[in-house]
């Protein structure tokens, strides 16, 4: 329905990022962070959805390598995406 809260939200969105254009309305509203956020967390559940280990202290361990495999690819460097023609 057009006249709830999330409604009217998500509308005044679309006029800004329309009236500002949307590389400016990204910047000004933070969401590149966000849309960099959920493919990290994107990322982190591709290497399992579950934790293995039963041990509350392995548990933490485990977690601690997955960020220590992010880390790692991230290290090897983030491509860079260039417009053609």
């Amino acid at each position: 329905k057009p006249d709830t809260a999330g409604a009217k939200a998500r509308n005044e969105a679309v006029r800004s990022s329309k009236y500002l254009g949307r590389a400016l309305w990204r910047n000004l509203t933070g969401y590149h962070r966000r849309s960099r956020v959920e493919t990290k967390m994107h990322c982190v559940k591709l290497l399992g959805q579950r934790l293995l280990a039963r041990d509350f202290d392995r548990q933490v361990a485990e977690i601690q390598i997955r960020a220590a495999i992010l880390n790692g690819f991230t290290a090897l460097g983030i491509p860079r995406t260039v417009a053609v023609g």
